[in-house]
């Protein structure tokens, strides 16, 4: 093998899911970049590889970027994996991805699983349009700015979310969207898969409590073709700008939030708001 990152997807779950491809990659790269080294060693353990491995995450990409390319660019293969699915999918991988792109070095595929992908054709809802959210913010402003805009879009969206967020998530998913149809995926490839397709009002009010277990795979469906289609009045507007302030948002960042949903002018919103 010649200098080159391979993008080598590893199992969501079930070992038995690693290609013979990834794993020979695995098996011939002269090091391994893991997003959590403790959980790729027990990958490698299971398939009796032994293989230099170095850390890299979210707070140590841009250090590390530097050395893995350096060493690429010598003549070092490297195979970067996250510890469960696809890299650079809503991962740290996407900055070294694009690294190494700027520096004319080689970048390959060995595909595997994708937690997004795998949900969504379990999912048994709508699959030809589809955008892909990744995690929303765990700031609440942020979270619910960015759901208004997406809020009339009529492709089925796609969330990650972990299972002490999920209850702040589904409540603001219902507050923005008002009540949908949701797929709550969780589980993907292991014994207790399940796919719970429900309401976002049920799904609120069922996880309220905060007792949800597992990483979860959210599916909500695109608004209806009426809906996205509406014309907003300014009364519609400003009355929704009010329930962002009861919900703890500044005026300025309601009516902003607003404008995103309605497509009306924020000064306008925020005149009328005061």
């Amino acid at each position: 093998m010649s200098g080159k990152l391979y993008v080598v997807g590893t199992p969501i779950g079930n070992l038995g899911d690693l290609s013979p491809r990834a794993a020979e990659t695995l098996q011939n790269v002269d090091f391994i970049a893991a997003e959590d080294t403790r959980v790729s060693v027990k990958l490698l353990n299971h398939l009796g590889i032994k293989k230099p491995m170095i850390s890299y995450h979210e707070h140590n990409k841009i250090a590390r970027r530097e050395e893995i390319a350096d060493r690429i660019a010598q003549g070092e293969t490297c195979a970067i994996v996250t510890d469960a699915g696809m890299p650079a999918i809503s991962d740290p991988g996407e900055d070294l991805v694009r690294f190494c792109r700027e520096q004319d070095l080689a970048v390959e595929s060995v595909p595997g699983p994708s937690a997004l992908i795998t949900a969504l054709a379990i999912s048994g809802m709508p699959s030809g349009r589809f955008s892909f959210e990744g995690f929303l913010s765990v700031d609440k402003n942020r979270r619910r700015e960015h759901l208004a805009k997406i809020k009339n879009d009529d492709r089925t969206l796609i969330f990650y979310e972990a299972p002490h967020k999920l209850a702040n998530t589904l409540n603001d998913l219902y507050k923005v969207f008002n009540d949908r149809e949701i797929a709550l995926v969780k589980e993907l490839t292991k014994l207790h898969e399940s796919c719970e397709r429900t309401t976002l009002k049920a799904a609120a009010e069922k996880y309220s409590d905060g007792s949800a277990k597992g990483e979860y795979v959210l599916i909500v469906a695109g608004a209806k073709e009426e809906t996205a289609q509406k014309e907003y009045t300014l009364a519609d507007a400003v009355n929704m700008a009010r329930e962002f302030v009861q919900s703890g948002m500044s005026p300025t960042s309601a009516a902003k939030n607003a404008a995103n949903a309605t497509g009306l002018r924020r000064n306008e919103i925020y005149k009328e708001l005061i």
